[in-house]
């Protein structure tokens, strides 16, 4: 079986991160962020994972990805049930992950070219 590296260069991808910042590319960002291959929006929720609501979550249904990864910082952390129905009613598929994990599966899909976005939030000091 022959191998070869597939460049992603055209999209982004999450460089480095640690519990309050992610690089993307040679961009550090220090608050909320959200990523997606072909476009960055950076501050989409003031705060961090405790005060999550439905504006947040309406936020991300209007994003148009097939699946949503939600880094709740160094914690996997879930989101009250309540606040998932904007994206159900959009048909997102939503992961839940700690900061790392949803980082690295960031990079794993964006490789494969799937309509993805992570929603990172950062621990507070």
């Amino acid at each position: 079986m022959k191998l070869h590296l597939d460049k992603s260069e055209q999209y982004n991808t999450i460089a480095r991160y640690d519990a309050r910042h992610v690089m993307v590319s040679d961009t550090r960002y220090e608050s909320s962020v959200i990523v997606m291959p072909e476009r960055i929006e950076a501050d989409w929720h003031a705060g961090g994972f405790d005060t999550l609501d439905e504006a947040a979550f309406q936020r991300l249904a209007a994003l148009g990805c097939e699946i949503l990864i939600l880094g709740t910082g160094m914690k996997q952390r879930f989101p009250q049930p309540r606040l998932l129905r904007a994206l159900i009613e959009a048909r997102i598929g939503l992961e839940v992950m700690d900061l790392g994990s949803a980082c690295r599966t960031y990079n794993i899909l964006v490789a494969e070219h799937r309509n993805v976005a992570a929603a990172l939030l950062f621990d507070p000091e």
